[in-house]
């Protein structure tokens, strides 16, 4: 089938280029003229593992074209992916004036039957204001058309496997029209057997933030029962791995660490309550999963001061500055907070990651206290602490007896619970992890 996509982001470029891979011909919508010209040569603006290579597969083979024109991509086909950004307001609830503005050029431009499909995060209730949105704008009101409701559930670094062997497909539909489609669309996805959910709009809405939310309290639940295992002497993956063989909770998203950061968890979360208190429904579940998440940057500086007591003037290496591994994504990173801190502190800054290391760059300009290096030993070189902030799998295979040669004091202050605390130790590093004794 045809099939346009609005938006040339994360969701919108995994998107198509899924799609295209699947064998639909595909044609992205992007504003920024630079990001198209990029595009059109088979590169990838963000770091996705797959991504490039289905991006120049579908480009090779004449099923994936990218536009700076909306109107091209309105007509382009009856079936349009809205993948547009929705960024968080200061208040926390969602942005949605990209997806209205996608609503209104639809209704400018179409000229046969459409159906708009959402894949962007948006609250509950969004669909029927992109459908109302149309009929006002829409001049010839005789023309049919659908607004569906189908939710992305993309972990940055799998992306592309998340895509097209997914846990689930999620469609909120109102009419048989848009359903027939839907299914005829994921059919090489559900042939294989994986499972496609059919509901209503609002339901589909719902489904996506509460998947959201649900984890990201998981991961709070886990990280305050590490600050309870450092009071007792416990050790927080011994109680996580006892409480994963439990089948009602599972073994997944019970690592104790500096919690959930990224383009999704914080903002969904922050999103998600907002319509909650103005519906009047009690969140404060989410409240406390957003309070102790915004809390763990403290308690991993408060182990560095425990260790060198006065950071003015100390350098600080620190490996890992997207917000997880396999990805250049640095939106909600950690290691912002911290490095904001560090700086403030007068600390001088030594750092690296695998691939966010130019993102980063545009929000903290390299100079005399922060300095970047593209080698994780050169970043150590005469460090008084070592900052583990993302769980590289490199930063797990490292030469850690060349890395206390490197320190001019061998501390470690592990994030992310990596290392082995007796192996590490036994190599004559002071350490210290999240909830381990």
């Amino acid at each position: 089938m045809k099939l346009s996509v609005i938006g040339g982001g994360y969701v919108g470029l995994v998107t198509a280029a899924c799609f295209s891979h699947l064998g639909h011909e595909v044609l992205v919508v992007e504003k920024i003229p630079e990001k198209v010209e990029l595009l059109r040569r088979g590169k990838s603006p963000i770091y996705e593992p797959g991504l490039e290579e289905l991006l120049r597969e579908g480009i090779n083979e004449g099923r994936l074209s990218f536009t700076t024109d909306i109107k091209e991509g309105i007509e382009f086909s009856e079936v349009i992916f809205i993948c547009v950004g929705t960024p968080s307001n200061p208040d926390g609830s969602a942005d949605l004036s990209q997806v209205e503005e996608v609503a209104r050029f639809t209704a400018k431009y179409m000229d046969s039957y459409k159906l708009l499909v959402n894949k962007s995060t948006v609250p509950v209730g969004t669909q029927r204001k992109v459908k109302r949105t149309v009929r006002l704008y829409l001049k010839n009101k005789e023309l049919e058309f659908d607004v569906a409701s189908n939710p992305e559930f993309l972990r940055e670094g799998h992306a592309v496997k998340d895509f097209l062997e997914p846990d689930r497909i999620v469609v909120g539909v109102e009419s048989e029209r848009a359903k027939e489609v839907l299914l005829e669309i994921y059919k090489p996805i559900t042939d294989k057997g994986f499972p496609i959910l059919i509901t209503n709009p609002p339901t589909a809405e719902i489904i996506k933030y509460a998947s959201n939310t649900f984890l990201a309290t998981k991961i709070s639940f886990i990280n305050m029962i590490s600050d309870l295992c450092e009071k007792v002497g416990a050790n927080v993956e011994e109680v996580a791995q006892g409480m994963g063989y439990d089948k009602r909770i599972g073994k997944e998203f019970l690592r104790a660490g500096l919690g959930w950061g990224g383009s999704c968890l914080p903002k969904d979360t922050k999103a998600f309550i907002r319509i909650l208190e103005e519906l009047g429904v009690d969140a404060t579940i989410l409240k406390g999963a957003l309070g102790i998440n915004e809390s763990r940057v403290d308690r991993l500086l408060q182990k560095l001061k425990d260790a060198l007591w006065i950071l003015k003037g100390k350098t600080i290496a620190i490996w890992g500055l997207s917000f997880k591994p396999n990805t250049d994504d640095i939106r909600e990173a950690p290691s912002l907070k911290v490095v904001e801190r560090l700086l403030r502190e007068g600390a001088k800054i030594r750092a690296y990651d695998p691939k966010a290391t130019e993102n980063f760059k545009r929000v903290f300009i390299e100079g005399e206290d922060l300095r970047y290096f593209d080698d994780k030993y050169k970043a150590v070189e005469g460090a008084e602490a070592l900052l583990i902030l993302t769980e590289w799998d490199e930063f797990k295979r490292a030469n850690l007896e060349r890395v206390k040669r490197l320190m001019e004091l061998p501390i470690i202050i592990d994030g992310r619970n990596i290392y082995d605390p007796q192996e590490v130790r036994n190599l004559g590093f002071e350490y210290y992890s999240m909830g381990r004794p």
